[in-house]
């Protein structure tokens, strides 16, 4: 169990001669629920089931890793981290852990107050997103040290999509949607200033949000379809499938 208290609030610092650090905040409180009784990728918490024999959380931190982060946060339930230490073991860069708290906005913030000082970059990742590609993550942190605040990784849409209204529905133009990814990344003092003014009781769903509510401009750039999120039984079945065809 982590140690409470602010955020920490020390200042940005700059080696223009070397690259900034890059830490990544990892979730993976979540118990699964919507996987229902499924035994799909094993059993227990969805970042400790399994793809290929490998569970999420390793999948996520190893491609996280070759995309260019060089600390690792993981924000987890306390009654697992033995095995997630165990899942993590190997690996040559700094780990710590941090509970989750009741809501994903309250685990982020518990990771953010486990950092040592501010790092100029931090990253914030879904354990649930495996096979996210090292050049998408790469990508996002380019665009944070090249000047950007606030940085998601987003997606064209392809279904048609319709807008549910109280008399029946109406369709909505897909060109100008995107659909939202992880790792979002963005300025460290950017991120711990946000989460320094958000109320206690309010909930957003991504991290990019929290800034944008502050102020903060949000960037864009290219994801990938590989980092579909595993949600429901079925997606480990086509993650499963992707690995195994050597796509992803």
């Amino acid at each position: 169990m982590s140690d409470g208290g602010a955020l920490p609030s020390n200042r940005r610092v700059t080696e223009h001669d070397t690259p900034e650090p890059v830490v990544a905040i990892v979730v993976a409180a979540g118990s699964g629920v919507r996987l229902g009784n499924s035994s799909a990728g094993g059993h227990g918490p969805k970042a400790l089931r399994k793809l290929s024999g490998v569970p999420l959380l390793r999948h996520s931190i190893d491609r996280l890793i070759a995309g260019g982060v060089d600390r690792v946060v993981v924000v987890s339930r306390p009654e697992f981290r033995k095995q997630m230490r165990a899942t993590l073991a190997g690996i040559d860069l700094p780990i710590t852990f941090t509970d989750g708290g009741a809501t994903r906005t309250d685990s982020v913030r518990n990771g953010l107050r486990v950092l040592e000082g501010v790092p100029p970059v931090i990253l914030v990742h879904d354990a649930a997103r495996p096979l996210v590609p090292a050049e998408v993550v790469s990508r996002v942190i380019a665009a944070v040290r090249g000047g950007s605040s606030t940085v998601i990784p987003v997606i064209s849409l392809i279904d048609s999509v319709r807008a549910v209204e109280p008399h029946g529905s109406r369709v909505v133009d897909r060109s100008g949607l995107r659909a939202v990814q992880t790792p979002q990344g963005f300025d460290g003092a950017t991120l711990i200033d946000a989460y320094d003014h958000l109320p206690a009781d309010t909930l957003f769903t991504d991290d990019a949000s929290v800034c944008e509510a502050q102020g903060s401009e949000v960037a864009l750039v290219e994801g990938s379809v590989l980092s579909m999120k595993i949600t429901r039984p079925h997606d480990f079945l086509f993650a499963e499938a992707l690995l195994q065809a050597g796509l992803a």
